[in-house]
């Protein structure tokens, strides 16, 4: 129960707080901590747990840095681009302390190795962004009887609660079922404000830190909500655990891990995924069209990225009506390729412009693009369905124009 003299100059001011101490300090670092995620979470997480004095650190992730994470994954430094995150995340609490053994685990986590890992450490953060990983977090920790600290952030909203603390709930109790793949966004399609994955981030250390210090947590069987743009805090009650819960119930199903990836009909990444929703002759490469436009061949560029993202950066010419107006908005397409407008939809200024510098008085081909090449593709079908016959996605979206054709044009 004894601690070092160093040990007691570097945590002297959490040790002289009544409720952790001497005996709180010392119950830090004998316990361990498995952070899963070197993100925009885990990267504040990781540095309060190891500065708090937590024995053993694991740091799960098996992505790379790149340089759009910098903004919120303050772990990592612009000289840690292209490198391991778990790594560069290790090598950071190397140099924040020396009291802290800190793991780095270069691996995708799945139903083959999450057992093994998961078992080496006394209470697990979940620093993810995708349901695939959430519900293997979540039965992995029922079935080992460790208890979850649960966070996430999107946008200028975050969320954090305790699974599976004491008889609580756990995330399937809550959410016995994945939602439809293609209603969940992530932070490379919807965004994030840093701030708000610190301000979570660092409400799931101090989860952690009080739990492994032999405190209660407060955001058990609680949900806390932040909504950053107002400022508000609200905490919700959640329902009890579920009898009929089919991996924490009276009468469980799910005794070992499953294929999860198959069970949320998702990929264990937060990575934006690519659809495949047209055949290969629906669709022209980024370098095809960059010679239609050398020839000055007639036809209209539709892109379908909402106002904000054509805002950043658009191709010279191009009618943005974003994806979820289209439906709405079919006449202005319908107006430039010269068919006839039954839906009465007025033109806007930018599509009656290019309707006059274009003559597009007669049908012309449509081509339609978006960042990566996901949302096009459903335009391009929506609009075949209306009749627009000669429309092609451009595969790959601006992702594809500044990698294959010009590589000054910005990622984001």
């Amino acid at each position: 129960m004894s601690l070092s003299k160093d040990e007691i100059e570097r945590f002297s001011r959490q040790i002289l707080l009544p409720e952790l101490a001497t005996k709180g300090q010392v119950n830090l670092r004998k316990s361990s901590c498995l952070v899963v995620g070197a993100g925009g979470l885990g990267s504040p997480a990781a540095l309060y747990l190891a500065a708090a004095g937590v024995g053993r650190l694991g740091i799960l992730d098996y992505d790379v840095v790149e340089a759009s994470n910098l903004q919120r994954q303050i772990i990592h430094s612009q000289q840690s681009v292209g490198l391991s995150k778990a790594e560069s995340a290790q090598e950071s609490i190397h140099r924040l302390t020396s009291f802290c053994e800190c793991i780095a685990h270069t691996v995708v986590l799945d139903s083959t190795n999450a057992i093994e890992i998961i078992s080496k450490y006394d209470v697990i953060v979940d620093a993810t962004d995708n349901v695939a990983t959430r519900y293997l977090l979540n039965d992995a920790c029922v079935l080992l009887d460790k208890v979850l600290v649960s966070g996430s952030a999107l946008r200028l909203e975050g969320q954090l609660t305790v699974y599976h603390y004491k008889g609580g709930p756990c995330y399937r109790c809550l959410f016995p079922t994945p939602p439809p793949p293609e209603t969940v966004t992530n932070c490379s399609d919807g965004g994030v404000l840093g701030a708000v994955t610190g301000i979570i981030g660092c409400f799931q250390a101090l989860e952690a830190i009080k739990l492994l210090a032999g405190m209660e947590p407060a955001y058990a069987q609680k949900l806390l909500l932040l909504d950053a743009f107002s400022g508000a805090i609200r905490v919700v009650k959640l329902r009890p655990k579920n009898a009929n819960c089919a991996v924490c119930g009276d009468n469980p199903s799910i005794t070992q891990l499953i294929d999860y990836v198959q069970f949320c009909g998702a990929s264990a990444t937060d990575k934006s995924v690519t659809q495949h929703v047209l055949n290969p002759s629906e669709r022209i490469s980024a370098i095809a069209y960059k010679e239609i436009l050398k020839r000055g061949d007639a036809h209209i560029l539709l892109d379908v990225r909402d106002k904000n993202q054509f805002n950043i950066a658009q191709l010279p010419n191009a009618v943005n009506i974003p994806w979820s107006a289209l439906p709405r908005q079919l006449g202005q397409v319908l107006d430039l390729v010269g068919m006839p407008d039954k839906s009465g939809t007025l033109e806007t200024a930018e599509t009656a412009a290019l309707a006059s510098s274009s003559g597009v008085g007669q049908k012309v081909p449509v081509f339609v693009l978006c960042r990566l090449g996901n949302d096009s593709q459903l335009a391009v079908k929506l609009l075949k369905a209306s009749g627009v016959e000669q429309v092609w996605d451009i595969e790959g979206g601006l992702y594809a124009w500044s990698d294959g054709v010009d590589s000054s044009f910005p990622k984001y």
